[in-house]
């Protein structure tokens, strides 16, 4: 088994995340994605996407997408579960990080993909739907803060796959100066304890 990682693009960190949570430890091999080492016929033949991470399982199967990616592991490796505990919580806690995914994570990411200089040549980008995404983005922290009123977690009374969809989302937003407001206090203090839990350093 192995993980094909990039420390510096956030869905690898999510997966990182995820194991270290899970107390699980995986060879690693770091794919270059300055050099577009991801876009390299080698490496797609394992991922056709080109995106990274990837897992390669022993019998030869590679996996991407950081949730599949996730959901392997939860099913290995089910405590702590991170991704549900009986039919109800798990479709709670999958709708949650749906949520985070679409809401938080993804116009981030957009914000990166068509405003920053990294894109330039690699990719069209439309620097006014980059601006469009940061006022999405804006506006899914102001609406998550109210959420976090009436609980710890994005999900609930418990850490979950979607506090880190969320946690990676909002510290990816820092490279194109995305931050969380200071007048968000609930999302502040969950910012504050999630990012002190060791797989935060992961």
């Amino acid at each position: 088994m192995k993980l094909y990682d990039s420390q510096s693009a956030p869905n690898p960190r999510r997966v990182r995340m995820f194991l270290a949570e899970k107390g699980v430890s995986v060879p690693v091999e770091q794919v270059d994605i300055a050099s577009a080492a991801n876009r390299a016929p080698e490496f797609r033949a394992k991922n056709p996407t080109g995106g990274v991470p990837v897992l390669e399982l022993d019998d030869g199967t590679f996996l991407a997408e950081s949730v599949a990616i996730c959901r392997y592991f939860e099913e290995r490796h089910p405590q702590p579960a991170l991704m549900g505990t009986d039919a109800q919580d798990r479709a709670v806690v999958e709708m949650w990080q749906r949520r985070m995914e679409l809401e938080l994570f993804i116009p981030i990411a957009q914000v990166f993909r068509n405003g920053h200089p990294f894109f330039a040549g690699r990719i069209p980008q439309v620097p006014e739907w980059g601006e469009v995404n940061r006022q999405h983005a804006e506006a899914s922290m102001t609406w998550i803060d109210r959420e976090l009123a009436g609980r710890e977690f994005i999900a609930g009374e418990r850490f979950t796959i979607a506090d880190i969809t969320a946690l990676c989302g909002i510290d990816f937003g820092r490279v194109s100066k995305i931050r969380i407001a200071a007048e968000l206090a609930n999302l502040t203090r969950w910012h504050t304890a999630v990012s002190a839990r060791p797989s935060a350093k992961a």
